[in-house]
C-alpha cells in the first residue's frame, strides 16, 4: 500500500521536524534562564524571589492540567513523538518488507509507546521543578549577611542575602532592634509575605 507507505514518511518527517525545533527551542531558553536570578531586583524582592514566584504560578498552571488526563497524554510533545516513532517504525518495516497489517500494528505500538514515554516523563519533571520552589517560610531561623543596611526600630527596610532549600536568595528585611549595617551577619526570626524580619547575630 503505497499510501501507506507516504503516511509513514510524511509522519517521520513533519514529527522529527518539529521534535528538531523543539530541542533547540528548549536549549535557547535554557540559555537564556540560565542566570543569576539575583541579578534583577524590584521594590518588594529581588529578581531570585520573583524569579520563583513566577515558578509558583507556572506549578500552580500545571497542577491545572495535569488534572485534566486528555491534556496531560495529549501534548504537543508527546503528539511530536507518537508521529515521528510512528513514521519511522512504518518506514523500517516497509523496508524490511513486513506484511503491510503488520507493519501498521508495529507503527502503532511505537508511537503509543513513545507518547506514554514522553508523558511520563514530562510528568516527572513537572514533579521535580515543582519539588524545588523556594517557599520563604523555610527562612526562618537561618542565618544571612546584610545586603543593604537595614533602619531600626521597625523604620524602613534593607536587603539581605540567606540560604533557603539550598538556594541563595535576596529579600528586603526589617529589624525590630537597632540599625543593622551592610555585612553583619543576622537571623530570620519571623517573615511576613516576601518580607523578612531578622536579627543581628550576638
Amino acid at each position: 500500500m503505497d499510501w501507506l507507505a507516504n503516511v509513514y514518511l510524511y509522519c517521520a518527517a513533519v514529527g522529527g521536524t518539529v521534535l528538531v525545533v523543539q530541542t533547540i527551542l528548549l536549549l535557547v531558553a535554557g540559555t537564556d534562564h540560565g542566570g543569576d536570578a539575583t541579578d534583577a531586583g524590584s521594590s518588594d524582592v529581588d529578581a531570585g524571589v520573583a524569579h520563583d514566584a513566577t515558578l509558583d504560578h507556572h506549578d500552580v498552571a500545571q497542577s491545572h492540567a495535569a488534572e485534566t488526563i486528555f491534556l496531560k497524554w495529549l501534548s504537543i510533545k508527546t503528539v511530536v513523538a507518537f508521529l515521528t516513532f510512528f513514521g519511522l517504525a512504518g518506514l523500517a518495516g516497509g523496508r524490511a518488507e513486513w506484511p503491510p497489517i503488520v507493519t501498521l500494528l508495529v507503527a502503532l505500538v511505537a508511537g503509543l509507546a513513545a507518547l506514554f514515554v514522553v508523558g511520563w516523563l514530562m510528568a516527572s519533571l513537572g514533579r521535580l521543578q515543582s519539588t524545588g520552589t523556594v517557599n520563604l517560610a523555610n527562612a526562618v531561623g537561618q542565618t544571612g549577611k546584610v545586603y543593604l543596611r537595614i533602619p531600626g526600630s521597625l523604620g524602613g527596610a534593607g536587603k539581605v542575602t540567606v540560604e533557603v532549600q539550598g538556594r541563595s536568595v535576596e529579600c528586603r528585611a526589617v529589624t525590630a532592634a537597632a540599625e543593622i549595617p551592610t555585612g553583619a551577619p543576622v537571623r530570620v526570626v519571623a517573615v511576613n509575605g516576601n518580607l523578612l524580619e531578622v536579627a543581628p547575630l550576638k
